[in-house]
C-alpha cells in the first residue's frame, strides 16, 4: 500500500507495447538502452517499475502509479519520452531509430485484502472522530 497526501492506494498497470511494423530491434545495446531509458523515465515521474521485459519485438512495463496518473498518460509518458531520448541519444550511432505503434495494451493488477479496506476505514473513522 501506498500513499500520497489524499489517498492510499495500490495502483498497478501491465502496459504493452511494440515497434513500428513489428520489427525485432530490441536486441543487444538497443534493449539495454531502451531499458535504461524506462528506468530513468519512471526515476523522473515517480513512477515505481515492479517488472520490466525488452522482448526483441516488444516490451511488457509492470508499473506503480498514483492514481492521478491515467493509464493512457503512463503509455504516452514511457512510449513517447523512451522514443524521443533513444533517438536524440543513439541514433546516430545504430542507424535505426526506435519508433513505436500508436496503439498499446494496459491492464490493472492489484490486491486489497478486506483486512486491509477495515483498517483503512477505522482510521479514517478514527481522524474523524
Amino acid at each position: 500500500m501506498k500513499t500520497t497526501r489524499h489517498a492510499s492506494y495500490n495502483l498497478n498497470y501491465h502496459i504493452v507495447w511494440i515497434p513500428k511494423y513489428r520489427k525485432s530491434v530490441l536486441v543487444g545495446d538497443v534493449a539495454t538502452r531502451v531499458r535504461d531509458i524506462l528506468h530513468e523515465i519512471a526515476d523522473d515521474k515517480g513512477l515505481e517499475i515492479i517488472d520490466l521485459t525488452v522482448q526483441p519485438d516488444h516490451i511488457h512495463l509492470f508499473v506503480s502509479s498514483p492514481p492521478k496518473h491515467a493509464p493512457s498518460l503512463l503509455a504516452n509518458w514511457f512510449k513517447g519520452i523512451s522514443s524521443w531520448k533513444y533517438n536524440h541519444r543513439h541514433a546516430d550511432h545504430d542507424g535505426e531509430k526506435i519508433k513505436w505503434v500508436r496503439g498499446y495494451y494496459a491492464g490493472t493488477a492489484g490486491h486489497v485484502s478486506s483486512e486491509t479496506v477495515e483498517k483503512y476505514i477505522q482510521r479514517h473513522a478514527e481522524d474523524e472522530q
